[in-house]
């Protein structure tokens, strides 16, 4: 619908209205011009929204903006002599924003910008240019190798497996008291690197480590999203890690000027866990450094006043009653006492912390992945006699399964593996920013200094099977590749139970690993079960495992009774019979009936007897 000549827009400053504009064109016209020439902050931001009739200028806080070269009559303002001037440091990024040549859009101004990715992209009608084509990417994406061969989904994969990669996270860790914190033994540069890794000089706090890979499936265990790595090269240090978990505790103050105590807690303690729990505890009621320490083990000693002031006074008014407010090791965990510290909250009580430690070492179950969002999870750790080999005798590290690259559509993936074992050959860091050149050219390069020592061009080798010795009919193709070890290990989440805890709600098992919970059995394994026609595994496993009860259901009027214990006899709240009959359900079904009845509903349960 076109717009009437005369028709006035209204001006929002940060989302406030503040008038209406004759000329809207003229009038942001005029705007940019002042900020380009440094009339207007260049925080200032104004986009002109002609589906509401509204121009929107934006100065505030947490926006985030891109920088933009300018382009005007069909040319950018950015020179040759002034990029020259750059590179010898002669004038600096601030110059160029002062003198309108560079210029940070924020989102709702790029609405009004058409941006060219490079010179030979702009046409008469193009506003801005790109830095640098690799800007429309975000720092995360731009430090993978060769990310615009990578299906889109996977760059939001490579950015969450960034944050989850384990590495050196701080030079000061062994000073810190974070948390949860991991650490790898023997983090390594990218041979495949970018211009933003370089930028950024992430490789101060590397997070990985440069494997050989083969792409070729193995007897069936790495199928789909498995890998399969050398045991030889685990026990060389391959993802080998530290972690790090800190337990904090404090003396608190409480009304009527009763407070904890660190101490070894007493035998009359209310809540006392037996002698053997507090046996590694020093004088002090805390643990010493580097004492080896399992599951249930004190880590810090601790007493406290009851809950309830009339608990207090104990046998006779004697003594003062406390319970046991002890720090133990959770569920699962072990590994050495790594660090103690003693310090002081702003209320001047006393804080403990203890750091424990504990050696990871790949396992079964522990992930993986690839700077292409190529994740894996470790299906077996295979002895080196029993890996495929080449004719040099060079084992792999890792074997990816090849029907793994074109369903997840990460080309990237292999381009770094030809690029990285180039650069392991030749002995140079290969540049993969983001069309830093033409694909092929790049790839030519990499080919020909193969070639130069004597390999395959397109870095396929023969190999031979580690088992049965014999030649593999096909070329594998081999090469190097960054890989990260995430921090999702099977031992931080294995959990296991054959009897224990139930909630007292429901009475079925209680949930989650630090509360020593059952496995949930959802909907999705009963339908498995139901499709197999085990209907006594089902039964087991959603009654008798769970919450089955007995209840007493009345003859006559279909209610729910109960067992008198004093007159010992069953009693019927409603019609007070005394025929009934014993039956099986759910407690959760019991639960159902109970709220129905809540909503003065009274549901009746039918028998056929």
């Amino acid at each position: 619908m076109a717009k009437e000549a005369n028709q006035k827009y209204y001006l929002y400053l940060n989302g406030r209205i503040m008038g209406h504009v004759e000329d809207p064109q003229a009038y942001v016209r005029e705007v940019r011009e002042a900020r380009r020439k440094g009339l207007v902050s260049g925080e200032v931001n104004i986009a002109l929204v002609e589906r509401l009739n509204a121009i929107n200028i934006n100065t505030d806080k947490g926006r985030i903006r891109k920088p933009y070269v300018i382009v005007e009559n069909s040319r950018p303002r950015i020179t040759p002599e002034l990029v020259e001037k750059l590179r010898k440091r002669e004038i600096d990024f601030n110059y160029l924003l002062r003198n309108g040549i560079i210029e940070y859009l924020d989102a709702e101004e790029e609405e009004n910008a058409i941006a060219a990715f490079d010179e030979e992209s702009i046409t008469g009608a193009t506003t801005h240019m790109e830095l640098d084509v690799s800007a429309i990417f975000g720092f995360t994406v731009n430090s993978s190798p060769f990310p615009e061969h990578n299906n889109i989904a996977r760059h939001a994969m490579l950015a969450n497996f960034t944050k989850q990669a384990e590495g050196l996270y701080a030079s000061n860790f062994n000073l810190r008291f974070d948390s949860r914190s991991y650490l790898l033994f023997y983090p390594q540069a990218p041979i495949v690197t970018t211009t933003a890794y370089e930028g950024v000089n992430i490789k101060r706090h590397p997070s990985g480590q440069n494997l050989v890979v083969a792409l070729t499936t193995y007897y069936g265990y790495n199928m789909a999203d498995a890998v399969v790595i050398n045991r030889a090269a685990v026990d060389r240090g391959l993802g080998r890690s530290i972690f790090y978990k800190t337990y904090v505790d404090e003396e608190r103050r409480y009304a009527g000027g009763q407070r904890d105590r660190f101490k070894i807690p007493p035998a009359t303690a209310e809540g006392y866990m037996g002698e053997h729990v507090y046996s590694k505890l020093g004088d002090d009621g805390v643990i010493e450094p580097e004492m080896h320490v399992e599951e249930g083990d004190a880590l810090i000693g601790k007493v406290a006043p009851p809950r309830f002031l009339e608990e207090n006074i104990g046998a006779g008014g004697l003594e003062e009653k406390m319970r046991d407010d002890s720090s133990v090791l959770k569920t699962g965990e072990s590994g050495e006492v790594d660090s103690v510290i003693f310090t002081e909250s702003t209320g001047a009580t006393r804080i403990v912390k203890v750091r424990v430690r504990s050696l990871r070492v790949p396992e079964k179950g522990d992930k993986f992945a690839s700077r292409h969002g190529q994740k894996g999870v470790v299906a077996m750790v295979v002895p080196p006699e029993e890996m495929p080999f080449s004719e040099e005798g060079i084992v792999p590290d890792l074997l990816l399964n090849p029907h793994s690259i074109p369903t997840r559509l990460t080309f990237g993936h292999l381009l770094e593996e030809l690029a990285g074992k180039a650069g392991a050959v030749d002995g140079k860091v290969i540049n993969g920013t983001a069309f830093a050149e033409k694909g092929s050219v790049r790839m030519e390069d990499y080919s020909k200094m193969l070639e130069k020592h004597g390999l395959d061009r397109n870095g396929e080798e023969v190999l031979y099977d580690g088992i049965t010795g014999a030649r593999f009919k096909a070329l594998i193709f081999t090469g190097v590749v960054y890989y990260n070890r995430l921090y999702h290990m099977v031992s931080n989440k294995m959990q296991v139970r054959s009897r224990g805890k139930v909630q007292i709600l429901t009475h079925q098992p209680t949930e989650g690993k630090a509360r020593q919970g059952a496995l949930r059995f959802g909907e999705m394994e009963r339908d498995a079960l139901i499709g197999y026609g085990a209907s006594l595994l089902l039964k087991e496993r959603l009654l008798d495992q769970s919450d089955k009860t007995t209840v007493l259901i009345c003859k006559g009027c279909g209610d729910l009774g109960y067992y008198d214990r004093i007159k010992k006899v069953a009693v019927c709240p409603l019609d007070g019979s005394s025929s009934f009959e014993e039956v099986e359900i759910s407690y959760a079904f019991k639960i159902l009936l109970d709220e129905i009845k809540s909503l003065h509903i009274m549901p009746r349960i039918k028998l056929n007897v």
